[in-house]
């Protein structure tokens, strides 16, 4: 069994195994050599041959425990149609909602539509490099991807005006969600995904009223679907205030914590292994300050089970010898 899922399975607190979210990407010179010959973010999402080769870079570097499969929560808006871009220091763009286009797509055409991502993950999962090491499939929330594909674009700090003045509309996306996404991690599992993550990245734009009905139960509704798969599933819901009734309302088998959380009241207050916390600008500091920083974290969790990871992504312009540091760092512990 690999490290990861030791403490995910087994809740082995004796073992840190590190992997960082958006590990393959930004901050690396082999992954911009690469982004230069390909400037549409989408169509290299959907290169298997290099999507795969991304995702196995920083595994080739440092010593991680996971690989974590090139790709983007917006695929699934992608796969049902609507159209989705990156522009350059902007962000996803995503064109008009037509409920009427997304209901007419079906299973088969979804799965053609983003197949190369299934094959990315069967190239990595192979791979002699991840031997004794987890492949990670990912998904949206939900909520996160609502928010996108209503949005248009990055929030950032608020919705559009009139987000949820058309509850039927947003209450018919979200059950055409939660069958597309049951599909998009079937799909992963079939082809190596071995743990599933699960990026709510705007459920802190929510007032607590509206966590139920938004973030906890399509979200449970997921969970329980990978959970009977026999696969482990680690939910990321960032920027809420109380981890203590996610966990218990949403039953993830760990949950990621974000850098504003206390990681003192979280090793506290949850049962469940915890992955994540410390601030990806930690990385922009020196040595010393990384040092005492992971430290801090792996001393909290210490008789916890406990995945070592960033509470948000690697920024890019990163240093790689920090990173090679931070997990010299974790595995010298």
């Amino acid at each position: 069994m690999t490290p990861l899922r030791e403490v995910i399975i087994n809740k082995k607190t004796d073992i840190n195994p590190i992997w960082i979210m958006r590990q393959a990407g930004r901050y690396l010179p082999e992954f911009r050599e690469i982004r230069k010959q390909n400037p549409d973010f989408i169509k290299l999402c959907l290169n298997e041959n290099l999507s795969s080769e991304i995702t196995l870079q920083p595994l080739k570097r440092f010593d991680l425990d996971a690989a974590i499969i090139f790709s983007d929560i917006l695929m699934l808006p992608y796969g049902l149609n609507q159209n989705v871009k990156f522009k350059k220091n902007f962000g996803p763009l995503l064109g008009d909602l037509s409920l009427e286009n997304i209901s007419k797509i079906n299973e088969d055409d979804f799965t053609n539509k983003v197949h190369p991502v299934y094959k990315a993950i069967n190239l990595v999962s192979k791979n002699k490099i991840t031997n004794n090491k987890s492949t990670i499939g990912f998904v949206g929330a939900p909520w996160t991807l609502l928010v996108y594909m209503i949005n248009q674009k990055s929030p950032k700090l608020r919705l559009k005006e009139d987000f949820f003045n058309d509850s039927i509309l947003i209450n018919k996306i979200l059950i055409i969600l939660e069958k597309f996404l049951k599909i998009h991690i079937k799909n992963q599992v079939d082809n190596g995904a071995e743990i599933i993550q699960i990026f709510d990245s705007w459920a802190g734009l929510l007032e607590e009223k509206d966590l139920s009905k938004y973030v906890y139960l399509p979200t449970f509704n997921l969970v329980e679907y990978v959970k009977s798969l026999n696969i482990p599933v680690i939910c990321f819901p960032r920027g809420i205030k109380n981890y203590k009734t996610y966990c218990e309302t949403v039953k993830p088998n760990a949950i990621c914590i974000d850098y504003e959380v206390d990681p003192i009241k979280i090793s506290k207050e949850i049962q469940i292994p915890i992955q994540g916390g410390m601030d990806p600008k930690t990385l922009l500091t020196d040595k010393d300050n990384i040092k005492k920083e992971a430290e801090k974290y792996l001393d909290i969790f210490k008789d916890h089970p406990y995945i070592f990871n960033l509470g948000h992504g690697v920024l890019p312009e990163t240093d790689p010898n920090m990173m090679d540091y931070l997990v010299k760092t974790v595995k010298n512990y």
